[in-house]
């Protein structure tokens, strides 16, 4: 067998990192799932075996986001971009129009995705919301640019749904407050290919039932999460991180995040030489993102951070500059890394 190279500091912004003892885990699993002598790839969603984990990966993210029975939770195939369609598709009827508020790339992605469904209010900030709206949307935190919604806002009249792709657990929320949220898997639960879906019994029965079934939220929750095949790997992958979240412990895990961002924000405040892109006020614990004097400068950075293990600090196409994404399973000796490099660089370039 070939020889590993040791593991890098990942700063990707998706799929984020995961945790080692899930990476091994997960080896195990594609070898032989459960003493089945088969891989989790080639089991059956039908087997008893498959039940357990899917019921298990569940249970996991009731216990974890606080929600009870009057929460349906659902695995679907896809991300968070599929659900940017599936909810204005269920819940925008002729004649209603949604609030969508829009701060960034991924809350405008998602009202235009809406705007071709039914009729679409946007706003810059929560509040002023259109009195009987189907639904009122919110993106909980924008990665490209860097800014996350402060979670005391005024709420709407209508049901709350959020998108919480890249936040997710990783700070307290009061996740009983939305009606509906959805989280594509790949930054804090998990791999790609999977979306989580949590919503409340009432706002589900007034979606609609004349949609393709693959498409309705009521025929997958009628289904059990089983209306078809689903991807088991990804299934395999948020019940072990769901695991390990549990296993460390959500405080634990929200008091890191918070001293990873603030030892990052720290050294981008402490020189002029770093040029911090989101506002004090907005800023997210998760997407931290940041430009050099010059482009020149930033690729040298990019260059020089990849070669001693500081991978995937590209900032999005859309902004350009540098973006450390600082995911749960990002441990503090990534940002450590980071820092010191930052430190050493700017003196050579200052």
């Amino acid at each position: 067998m070939a020889r590993m190279k040791p593991r890098v500091h990942n700063f990707c912004a998706g799929p984020g990192t995961l945790p080692p003892e899930v990476l091994e885990a997960l080896r195990e699993d594609l070898a032989d799932w459960r003493g089945l002598g088969r891989s989790v790839l080639e089991v059956s969603h039908r087997t008893e075996a498959y039940r357990a984990l899917h019921d298990r990966a569940v249970a996991n993210l009731r216990a974890l986001l606080g929600l009870g029975p009057d929460y349906e939770i659902l695995l679907l195939q896809g991300g968070a971009s599929g659900q940017f369609a599936m909810l204005p598709c269920n819940f925008l009827r002729a004649g209603r129009s949604a609030d969508y508020v829009v701060r960034g790339y991924w809350g405008e992605k998602a009202a235009r995705q809406a705007a071709r469904v039914g009729a679409v209010r946007t706003l810059r900030e929560p509040g002023g919301w259109t009195p009987g709206a189907a639904y009122a949307h919110v993106t909980t935190n924008e990665t490209i640019a860097g800014t996350r919604l402060p979670e005391a806002f005024p709420p709407p009249e209508a049901p709350l749904c959020a998108d919480m792709s890249s936040d997710i657990l990783a700070a307290p929320r009061d996740y009983r407050r939305y009606a509906l949220l959805y989280a594509g898997a790949q930054k804090n639960l998990g791999v790609a290919g999977l979306a989580v879906v949590a919503a409340h019994h009432d706002f589900l029965s007034r979606a609609r039932r004349d949609l393709p079934a693959v498409f309705s939220y009521l025929e997958h929750a009628r289904a059990g999460g089983l209306y078809h095949t689903p991807n088991a790997f990804a299934v395999d992958a948020l019940a072990h991180v769901t695991a390990w979240l549990l296993r460390e412990g959500p405080q634990a895990v929200w008091e890191r995040n918070a001293r990873k961002a603030e030892r990052l924000y720290a050294e981008l405040d402490a020189s002029a030489f770093w040029r911090p892109l989101a506002p004090k006020a907005e800023r997210s614990l998760t997407n931290v993102t940041f430009r050099l004097p010059t482009a020149e400068l930033e690729e040298a950075f990019l260059a020089q951070a990849e070669a001693e293990g500081l991978v995937a600090l590209r900032g999005h196409r859309a902004l350009g500059g540098i973006r450390a994404s600082l995911y749960n399973a990002l441990p503090e000796a990534a940002v450590e890394a980071l820092v010191a490099f930052m430190r050493r660089f700017a003196r050579e370039h200052a």
